[in-house]
């Protein structure tokens, strides 16, 4: 039987896609090269790209995702594994393209990803299904900010953050009232709409989550103990920050995370890799948001969970290409 070409795409268009080339570069080291023949693809706003394994450029065909190699020979992939960090591979830009030519993928469609990619939308229908999250205002820009008004409902400290982007880029703990405006300014740089939420006092857990052999599982929860004053960008990627797995909670607790991060993910109808964050109050946990392509570096939370859980990143990897090819069959 002859291997299946997977095309690793990694890059996108935000400040994100520093982190996505390393995420890619990990599954492309973890495929199996007995079952796969793997490519790696970089979509930049600027060119999208093959890269041979001279490190040289072939420009991608966007009329079918195909790429004409240096002898003519085309190459057409069976399937792409998404793993594109914010726009457009996590907001579901990408995944509507494919759709479109009919191209398989990896992870979620993208309903769940245009869905999941906007915090405000994602916690309103998940209040649905009983899923609590902190007290918020929405705004979108050039609107009016009321700050004392802001300040009466949602008291001090509180959290200004984009309500679409990813790797905690834009977000803000404001103390005093008169850091509020310079606050929403900064979240506005990344993004015309903002979440302003109430300063949740607890444990900050991230729980990775993945549908595995036909089975909804929670891989790990991990416990986020920051250096800095909230889970930020130098904390998730600069070392400024300690991740325990598993997570320093009682059993009571644990099981109550796992079965509302598992709602979550089914609620959603979620498919693929998910990490999902949350502040545990009183051993409550409460929703901040689920990233649907979560970082997947070596130093990333996802893999470290697969690792404590005994899954290998190959079969990991392997089992996202496999559930792509049966949908696909299907």
């Amino acid at each position: 039987m002859s291997k299946k070409s997977v095309a690793v795409v990694m890059g996108g268009y935000s400040d994100e896609y520093v982190v996505s080339l390393k995420s890619g570069q990990l599954i492309y080291d973890s495929l199996d090269r007995d079952l796969y023949e793997v490519y790696k693809v970089v979509v930049l706003k600027d060119e999208w790209y093959f890269l041979d394994e001279n490190n040289q450029k072939h420009e991608i065909n966007r009329g079918d995702f195909s790429v004409t190699l240096s002898n003519n020979e085309k190459l057409k992939f069976d399937v792409c594994f998404n793993i594109i960090h914010g726009t457009p591979g996590e907001n579901g830009i990408l995944q509507a393209y494919w759709d479109a030519i009919g191209q398989t993928y990896t992870g979620c469609n993208f309903y769940q990803s245009a869905l999941t990619f906007n915090k405000k939308d994602t916690l309103a229908v998940l209040s649905k299904y009983g899923i609590p999250s902190a007290k918020s205002v929405y705004l979108k820009k050039g609107e009016n900010i009321n700050a004392d008004e802001i300040v009466e409902n949602l008291k001090l400290p509180l959290f200004v953050k984009p309500n679409q982007s990813g790797s905690s880029l834009g977000i803000s703990k404001v103390k005093e009232k008169s850091e509020l405006i310079a606050a929403t300014e900064f979240a506005f740089k990344e993004d015309d709409e903002i979440l302003i939420e109430s300063f949740l006092n607890g444990m900050e857990v991230s729980v990775g989550v993945i549908d595995f052999k036909g089975e909804t599982i929670v891989l790990g929860i991990t416990e986020i103990v920051s250096k800095n004053e909230f889970f930020d960008y130098e904390a998730k990627y600069e070392g400024a920050s300690e991740e325990i797995t598993p997570a320093r909670i009682d059993d009571e607790t644990r099981i109550r995370v796992e079965e509302i991060a598992k709602r979550a993910y089914d609620s959603l109808g979620m498919s693929g890799f998910s990490r999902s964050e949350y502040i545990l109050m009183d051993g409550i946990p409460y929703m901040l948001e689920m990233n649907t392509n979560p970082g997947f570096s070596p130093a990333s939370i996802l893999p470290q969970q697969a690792r404590h859980y005994g899954i290998s990143i190959t079969d990991l990897c392997g089992n996202e290409v496999e559930k792509a090819l049966n949908k696909k069959r299907n």
